[in-house]
């Protein structure tokens, strides 16, 4: 009976022993993760590697298999990650001093590159954080503060990203977005400056405004008056008895409106002035 237990243990350690040694061949690889086998220092199989527009599913992850102490495995996130930068002081084109805080976005497309030219994930990150800062001061400083109010920000964000998706690409790493969280002024006294530098410009744009409407209603006024003395013209050479009437008619409206209601005139009736209530006799 001892014997036959004897014989079942060393089966039953040998089959765990088997299957101990199988599973060290084995990997689990979930479908968030690319993972790069790594044979003496140098990768030489990807799973799971992403690809752009890879139905969930469908992309390799699941059960692979190594060399055991041949063979490590490194695990990259397949996820969009997240780059934070530090908040630093940037120069604006018009001397603005900006406080201004920043993050990309960015994925691992290139698993191998990032493995033989950062190591890491975390290394990537340490490698990219100096190059988001460095273009970020570069175009910036080519734009004023003002710009960062309007549409022009979205342009500048595009340039960054293009910038750092060119430098992180070197890393296998894809620059997909990066984004502004806030650029303020310092407080304080540049704060103040900065305002009241605002406040000066837009006063000066004001009064050019002003400046420029009341130009043009000289010149439209111009125009209007050139072009009631040619229809007064062309109205006196067609009938200038009606046009001389016409003309006396407006004197006497402004002539007799000028006065109050206990004004008074006195003229002789032989006046000229008054030959049109006389009749057109001349």
């Amino acid at each position: 009976m001892l014997t036959l237990w004897e014989d079942h243990k060393r089966s039953i350690i040998a089959a765990a022993a088997a299957v101990l040694v199988a599973l060290s061949f084995l990997i689990v690889v979930p479908e968030t993760s690319q993972a790069v086998v790594v044979r003496a220092g140098d990768p030489v199989a990807v799973v799971n590697r992403f690809k752009p527009d890879q139905t969930y599913g469908q992309t390799g992850a699941g059960i692979w298999y190594r060399v055991p102490l041949l063979d490590t495995v490194q695990y990259v996130d397949k996820r969009v990650l997240d780059l934070d930068m530090e908040p630093q002081q940037v120069l604006s084109s018009d001397q603005q001093r900006l406080q201004v805080d920043a993050y990309a976005r960015f994925r691992i497309i290139d698993p191998v590159k990032m493995v033989r030219n950062a190591g890491s994930e975390e290394n990537l990150e340490m490698q990219l954080q100096p190059i988001l800062s460095s273009v970020l001061r570069q175009e910036l400083g080519r734009r004023s503060f003002a710009s960062l109010l309007t549409a022009e920000r979205g342009t500048a964000m595009s340039n960054i990203r293009d910038k750092l998706d060119a430098q992180a690409r070197e890393y296998g790493a894809q620059v997909i977005d990066v984004r502004i969280k806030r650029a303020d002024l310092p407080e304080g006294t540049p704060l103040e400056a900065a305002f009241t530098r605002m406040q000066t410009d837009r006063q000066q744009e004001a009064a050019t405004i002003r400046a420029r409407g009341r130009r043009n209603a000289q010149i439209i006024r111009a125009e209007a008056e050139a072009e009631a003395a040619k229809t007064y013209a062309d109205a006196y050479g067609k009938d200038p008895d009606f046009y001389d009437f016409y003309r006396a008619m407006e004197s006497y409206r402004r002539t007799f409106e000028t006065g109050s209601a206990e004004s008074s005139f006195i003229l002789s009736p032989d006046n000229e002035y008054l030959r049109q209530f006389r009749g057109n006799s001349r």
